[in-house]
């Protein structure tokens, strides 16, 4: 198995990391077990990349052997915001049968956190995630891993997260603070729960702390959707 040598958090204060922290036990004590779980949001930029993807180190911090997927097969900026500048076997390769599992997944300088990345984008990233062989893909990492972090397009630019939830345990929904309409946030909501009822919550992001003292202080909390966590200070995450 390759290797790739990464900045294990993405640029967070040890605040931001306590978030991380309390959402991650706060999915440990849904009641039942959620092992793959895909994040999406609503519109491009909402930060879900950097918070699915911390999110996924902090469950392989806590000891939990981690696969981070990602899904985003269509705009995903990830492995650049990671400084690697190669490409890199992925997803899409192995979807497309032209790659073996073992081939595209990479472990990382933390024994516990592996990477899928996505591959090239194909020009046909719906149909891929449609076929069987993602579903299958899905059981043999649950035999492998004890958790899975599922990184998903957003749900405005495409149907691709709704085709990932129907296949995963549960899923998160990222919104941006003072971005998305409260009908926005509602369709996208009711969309995830056609594909799976089984919505874990919603993580509130890029919240100016300055305007919002209250929520600075109230990094986690609950509504009627379930766990939600704040990533303060307008920082992406």
């Amino acid at each position: 198995m390759k290797k790739l040598n990464i900045d294990l958090v993405k640029n967070i204060s040890w605040q931001q990391k306590e978030v991380y922290r309390t959402l991650r036990t706060n999915i440990k004590f849904t009641g039942i077990k959620n092992q793959v779980i895909a994040l999406t949001s609503c519109m491009p930029h909402e930060g879900k990349s950097t918070i699915s993807y911390n999110l996924a180190n902090v469950f392989a911090e806590s000891g939990k052997k981690t696969l981070y997927i990602d899904a985003d097969l269509r705009k995903s900026k990830l492995l650049k915001e990671l400084g690697i500048k190669e490409s890199l076997v992925g997803l899409s390769h192995l979807l497309s049968e032209q790659k073996t599992i073992d081939e595209v997944i990479y472990a990382t300088q933390n024994e516990h956190f592996f990477i899928l990345p996505t591959g090239p984008f194909p020009i046909n990233p719906t149909e891929l995630l449609e076929d069987e062989s993602f579903e299958q893909l899905i059981q043999t990492v649950r035999e492998l891993f004890e958790y899975i972090i599922i990184n998903c397009p957003p749900l405005a630019a495409s149907i691709d997260a709704a085709v990932i939830a129907k296949k995963v345990d549960g899923s998160i929904l990222v919104l941006e603070s003072n971005h998305i309409s409260r009908a926005e946030a509602r369709n996208t909501i009711k969309q995830l729960k056609l594909a799976n009822p089984n919505i874990l919550g919603v993580v509130l992001n890029k919240l100016d702390r300055k305007i919002s003292p209250y929520y600075s202080k109230k990094y986690s909390y609950y509504n009627q959707y379930g766990n939600y966590g704040d990533h303060s200070d307008k920082g992406e995450a």
